[in-house]
């Protein structure tokens, strides 16, 4: 499959969330978010729920600072892309009460018409242990 602009488009907007979230810019981070997001926070524990709107997602990102103790990371493996969605594969890294845990993940991302996230998912290698972190 060729790469279109689309594609390109929705690749670069990915690697720029993921680079200014690492770098505690969340002002860029935020600039990739459609004003109408949908971030599934998942089923059980201190981020479960669905968080809809900027807003919510906000809260969303602050509380995960909290849990995270202000130095979450994740390292990009790779992003594949096509016209409406994105997924980012990675390695996410976090100290929380003096413990260390590191996670592959890959984060699914359907991307509205400019590119921007409209609703997002993220899957960890180890779901439970990741749970089991954040409710430290």
């Amino acid at each position: 499959m060729a790469t279109t602009e689309v594609v390109h488009r929705n690749i670069e907007m990915a690697r720029k969330g993921y680079a200014a979230f690492n770098e505690g810019d969340i002002e860029t981070a935020m600039s990739t978010i459609s004003d109408d997001i949908v971030w599934h926070g998942g089923l059980r524990g201190p981020l479960a729920g669905d968080y809809k709107g900027k807003a919510a997602v906000l809260d969303f990102f602050m509380k995960f600072g909290q849990l995270t103790e202000g130095n979450y990371k994740a390292e990009i493996h790779d992003v594949l892309a096509n016209d409406e969605h994105t997924v980012v594969i990675g390695v996410a890294r976090a100290t929380r009460g003096g413990k260390t845990r590191e996670d592959k993940f890959v984060d699914v991302i359907h991307a509205g018409a400019d590119g921007k996230a409209k609703e997002f998912w993220r899957s960890f290698e180890d779901q439970v242990g990741a749970l089991e972190f954040l409710e430290g």
